[in-house]
């Protein structure tokens, strides 16, 4: 009796160290508040020196020059006259700052509720000629919502953190356990697309004309010049501004869109929005005057869109925090001969498909942590793999005069596709991994 009631003593104590002793690591998503004021926001922005890329955003080539955003931080510009080596020159430092578009020499950006017009008729001396308010008063980027608190003028922001602590736990259960799950999503809402490829393309070898010129993006865009018109649509709506005088936009009509917009692309006469329940498809015959011709549904994924003569390319990836559980990721090849009634024609399996760009008739897919794929799209119904690339982190992609710029979370690569069989890399901008 006494050896069984030693026994169970020792027992106990052996469980109660062990609670003591044992540790569980966990990581978890930490959400920091931000305020800014709004004389603090609209401080006078012009070029500071160059600085190192850390968190990779949007992309946009003007001419020889290289814009890519650092999510809500600003714009690092490069000479990008010798992609095999292209040079920092400066850096703008725009607050809330998610995208860009550039007419000319005047390059437009959002910073929470303004639109900024810059001056970068000198590139390593580039200065603000105007803004604007856009009329949004919130947002979101990634996983992180701001808002504008009209009472006290500041914008009200959160900065997402990965915290990683180890506590002290039992020695059996997982219970206390917050897993890091899903990764963070690409600089902004899902992140996902950009693009107005053809607006531009060719228009760099040709003799200074009147004609203005615009630059090129990628398929995630959420900025897109026209004519006379830019188009910058937010989480639920479609605003436009006139740009007749470039340096001093002016704030035109809103078109309500439905809520989760993401990308616009501008093709031809009409607009193609994205959003994660649908593809909306507008005339813009009449661009300050944009009609509604069709909403196509699709189950609800992330979905940018790029666009050649009579077929829309549109990656759906539902394995993300704009899908649904379960919900197939697919490249969907879509009819738009009549863009009043868009037909899906074909649909291509394909795994976390993110921003897509044509060189027709070379497609590129990207596929964030799991690569990039390159197509001959000559059949859009009949798709064939010409080359992939599983070790590029690749989240959206322009190709422009064969050369293709893919950026992703690790920075920014360029490759010569004159062989889309065998594209060859030519240089790659590092992103340095935050502490």
């Amino acid at each position: 009796m006494k050896a069984n009631l030693l026994l169970i003593i020792l027992s106990l104590f052996y469980l109660t160290s062990c609670t003591d002793n044992c540790e569980q690591v966990r990581t978890y998503r930490k959400y920091i508040p931000i305020q800014l004021t709004l004389s603090d926001l609209r401080q006078a922005i012009k070029s500071g020196p160059a600085q190192t890329l850390v968190e990779p955003g949007k992309l946009y080539v003007k001419d020889k020059y290289l814009f890519i955003v650092e999510v809500k931080k600003g714009i690092h510009v490069f000479d990008n006259s010798n992609p095999a080596n292209p040079k920092a020159i400066s850096f703008l430092s725009i607050p809330g700052n998610v995208d860009l578009a550039v007419r000319d020499n005047i390059l437009y950006a959002d910073s929470y509720i303004d639109l900024v017009a810059l001056d970068i008729s000198d590139p390593t001396s580039i200065k603000e000629v105007s803004r604007t308010e856009t009329g949004f008063k919130s947002g979101q980027v990634g996983r992180t919502y701001w808002a504008y608190d009209q009472q006290s003028m500041k914008i009200n922001d959160q900065r997402e953190e990965i915290a990683t602590e180890t506590i002290k736990t039992d020695c059996e259960g997982s219970f206390n356990v917050l897993p890091y799950l899903v990764p963070i999503a690409w600089f902004g809402r899902y992140y996902e697309t950009y693009a107005f490829a053809d607006l531009a393309a060719g228009s760099q070898n040709k003799a200074p004309t009147p004609t203005p010129t615009t630059g090129v993006g990628g398929s995630m865009a959420r900025f897109a010049i026209t004519n006379n018109q830019l188009y910058v649509v937010n989480n639920y709506s479609l605003q436009l501004f006139d740009i007749s005088a470039p340096a001093n936009p002016v704030k035109g009509k809103t078109a309500n869109l439905n809520w989760n917009v993401e990308t616009i692309f501008p093709y031809r006469n009409n607009l193609f929005i994205g959003t994660t329940t649908g593809m909306y498809i507008y005339d813009i015959a009449n661009p300050a005057e944009p009609k509604q011709l069709s909403a196509f549904s699709h189950v609800r994924s992330c979905d940018p869109v790029v666009v050649h003569e009579d077929y829309a390319y549109v990656t759906l990836r539902g394995t993300s925090t704009c899908g649904v559980a379960g919900t197939q990721d697919v490249l969907d090849v879509i009819n738009i001969s009549n863009p009043a009634a868009p037909r899906v024609e074909k649909s291509y399996p394909i795994e976390t498909p993110y921003g897509l760009g044509i060189d027709y008739p070379t497609l590129f897919v990207c596929q964030g942590s799991k690569g990039l794929s390159v197509f001959d799209a000559s059949n859009p119904l009949d798709l064939k793999t010409r080359q992939t690339f599983p070790n590029v982190n690749a989240f959206d992609v322009i190709p422009l005069s064969k050369v293709l710029l893919t950026i992703g979370k690790d920075g920014l690569y360029q490759y010569d596709y004159s062989n889309p069989n065998d594209l060859r890399l030519l240089s790659k901008i590092a992103a340095q991994q935050p502490n």
